[in-house]
């Protein structure tokens, strides 16, 4: 499973709520009629407010949300799901993390783009051929993307994913080679 997005606050009364997207096609992703499955992630803590849609019955979860309508405010979605139609249960779904299935998605047609489950685990080495740990995720900043390395000596350090700089992505051969300046990784 791929996740695409966090939801995050109730926005107004009718339950529509404001999701984080971690996906690089947000447009295609997030249309009507979309199906996300959820997880709660652990140690989220469960709404103390009255979040049931039936007096008396404790709202769960479910497994899966179907997207109902979706607009774009400030680089964020803010989505209606299907059934949803109360702030109260809307609080309920806040941390809930939306999934795709990572087999369902198509191979980006340019060779030199990747999705993110594709880097997550490859090994990062320097053109000398030094280990330098492991991607542990991609972050989508403004100025470019940047691998999050898990450094082999432990900690994490930040690589922007620019040609100049990673010159060598080899997904079928689990790996990633950098060509960092001097101290870059120290940082």
């Amino acid at each position: 499973m791929l996740v695409v997005g966090q939801i995050g606050k109730p926005h107004g009364i009718r339950g529509e709520v404001s999701v984080s997207v971690r996906t690089d096609e947000p447009e295609e992703r997030f249309v009507a009629g979309s199906v996300f499955t959820t997880e709660v992630p652990r140690g989220r803590r469960v709404s103390a407010g009255p979040a049931a849609a039936v007096p008396g019955v404790p709202y769960q979860v479910p497994s899966a949300l179907v997207v109902e309508s979706v607009r774009w405010h400030q680089g964020r979605g803010i989505v209606q799901f299907e059934g949803i139609h109360d702030r109260n249960v809307a609080e309920a779904l806040r941390g809930v993390l939306l999934q795709v299935e990572s087999t369902s998605l198509t191979p980006p047609a340019d060779p030199d783009e990747f999705h993110d489950h594709q880097l997550v685990g490859l090994r990062v080495v320097s053109v000398g051929g030094d280990d330098l740990g492991a991607v542990a995720r991609i972050d989508h900043a403004p100025a470019s993307d940047l691998i999050v390395l898990a450094k082999s000596g432990g900690g994490t350090a930040l690589i922007p994913f620019v040609t100049a700089l990673v010159p060598t992505v080899d997904v079928a051969g689990g790996r990633i080679v950098v060509d960092l300046p001097e101290g870059l990784l120290d940082l």
